[in-house]
């Protein structure tokens, strides 16, 4: 059985459009590192703004 993980230790990122701070998610475990926005209305924001 795999070891669990407290949130607390998650890597985190502050998101580029709103400056908030969030955690790693398993659905982001490929691309974490290409990941800048913490949710698709910070993505859409960061696309209107362009």
């Amino acid at each position: 059985m795999a070891k669990m993980r407290r949130k607390a230790d998650l890597p985190v990122k502050t998101c580029a459009v709103c400056g908030r701070p969030f955690t790693w998610r398993r659905k982001w475990a490929r691309d974490w590192d290409a990941v800048k926005y913490c949710s698709d209305r910070c993505r859409s924001e960061a696309r209107a703004r362009t």
